[in-house]
């Protein structure tokens, strides 16, 4: 396993981390998602990356119970607040950061996260509020750093605006070969002020796999076929897409690689991406996903690759 720096922190984070959305405490069992940790860290895997909204805290608490055994300096803990708790606790007012930082801290059974990220912009309150409670979360010792997921870059150069505040080092955004927004603008911004990128949805939800085949019905283990953990991915199942990655399979047997390790490296390719983020409910998955990293593959065939999938569309 390879590591990066996380932006302008002392954070040095595995190529490859854990994520919990739709997982942990959702759709995998407490014994399968241990075994998955474990196998995360036996293959080198220091970084893990949660929020309280994931089952309305349930991934928190299930990662607290796993990780309780394990000295904190051997990972990298990441969580986030923004989406709605309850009908009246949402937002990233003042009151709320304070209110959820020590409810993630509590069921995460720690008494610090290394990253807290704003996982989405809130309009509703003034950034400059957001920033002073971030930073009073960071000089609190509540948590090393911090970072957001989404954010649009009028809303970062917002929160650079405010004097006297703690600094973001990373972003969250969505990123793989099907994905590519943040390319135009949000990652030149972030380059020039030293955020560096923690990617989510690396492999399209498990798309970019080639697992799901035209035509066909949907694996029964997989996450579309889940009635807990399917729900977001059906735009990426559209026959043109799906034929498009079944085209990328040569190319990765080309590069010596499984396809998804392919579309792991082809995110790593750039520099300012610290960390690709991976679900997984089978410790299996962990090892396949944690042989992208290090991984030196030609560009001559991602370029190859860019062009199959370039001007696909979700849905289609």
């Amino acid at each position: 396993m390879k590591y990066r720096k996380l932006g302008t922190s002392d954070l040095q984070v595995s190529e490859i981390s854990l994520g919990s959305w739709l997982t942990y405490g959702v759709g995998v069992d407490r014994d399968r998602a241990a075994r998955c940790v474990d196998r995360a860290f036996e293959l080198g895997i220091n970084f893990i990356d949660t929020a309280n909204v994931y089952g309305r805290g349930a991934a928190e608490s299930l990662l607290g119970e796993i990780l309780a055994g394990r000295p904190r300096q051997s990972y990298v803990l990441a969580t986030k607040v923004f989406f709605p708790m309850s009908a009246s606790d949402k937002g990233l007012s003042r009151a709320q950061i304070r209110k959820q930082i020590d409810a993630s801290l509590k069921r995460l059974r720690t008494d610090h996260v290394d990253l807290y990220q704003c996982h989405r912009y809130d309009a509703e309150t003034p950034v400059e509020e957001t920033m002073q409670a971030l930073s009073e979360a960071v000089r609190q010792g509540k948590a090393r750093y911090i970072g957001f997921s989404e954010w649009s870059p009028r809303q970062i150069e917002r929160a650079f605006a405010v004097a006297g505040t703690e600094r973001f080092v990373s972003s969250q955004p969505q990123y793989s070969l099907l994905w590519r927004a943040p390319e135009a603008e949000v990652m030149p911004l972030c380059a020039a002020k030293g955020i560096s990128h923690i990617v989510w949805s690396p492999l399209a939800q498990g798309v970019l796999t080639g697992k799901y085949l035209p035509g066909a019905a949907l694996p029964p283990d997989s996450r579309a076929a889940s009635t807990s953990m399917g729900q977001f991915m059906l735009s990426w199942l559209g026959s043109r897409v799906l034929e498009a990655v079944q085209r990328l399979k040569p190319l990765a047997k080309d590069a010596g690689c499984s396809l998804s390790q392919f579309s792991l490296a082809w995110v790593l390719r750039q520099p300012t991406v610290a960390s690709a983020i991976v679900g997984a409910s089978r410790p299996e998955q962990v090892e396949e996903n944690a042989g992208a990293s290090g991984l030196v593959i030609d560009p001559g065939l991602f370029r190859r690759a860019e062009a199959i999938v370039a001007g696909l569309e979700r849905g289609r």
